[in-house]
């Protein structure tokens, strides 16, 4: 019996809900992931809602990589609103530390916000909040990044 191959479906989704998002919904093998982004004046908040595991790392590594470019010193800084994730895997926190590599690189500035007690405990354990700022919401985390 052959393996069923794998199906990635992506859909640009646009704003359905009138909040200012432009969503893009990814399924793959059962899961879903769900970003959504915004500009709050000169701050892009993306926000992220599903699972970030193997299944979805590819995914939203390359959803991610347009707003990386954006974001360096004369650009837009970056808040990852994390509100909706629900699950981190190792391979999701590769991905995150090689966007934190890149916009440092670029000089930009991109901080992660509103983490679910879940992810918080991985950040905490994994010590990845001292590869990213963490900030308690994402209306903190804007105030900050426009401030600096």
């Amino acid at each position: 019996m052959s393996a069923r191959p794998r199906r990635d479906l992506s859909q640009r989704v646009g704003d359905t809900r009138g909040d200012g998002y432009t969503r893009l919904q990814i399924h793959c093998c059962g899961a879903f992931l769900e970003l959504s982004s915004r500009q709050l004046g000169s701050v892009r908040v993306l926000a992220v809602q599903g699972r970030l595991d193997h299944a979805q790392a590819k995914a939203f590594e390359a959803a991610l990589a347009p707003h990386l470019v954006d974001c360096r010193a004369e650009g837009s800084p970056l808040v990852l609103d994390f509100s909706g994730v629900v699950y981190i895997s190792s391979v999701g926190l590769r991905v995150l530390l090689l966007a934190a590599k890149q916009v440092k690189a670029q000089q930009g500035r991109i901080v992660v916000a509103a983490l679910t007690p879940i992810v918080t405990e991985v950040f905490q354990v994994s010590h990845f909040n001292l590869v990213l700022q963490v900030f308690p919401d994402v209306a903190v985390a804007v105030a900050h990044l426009s401030a600096a």
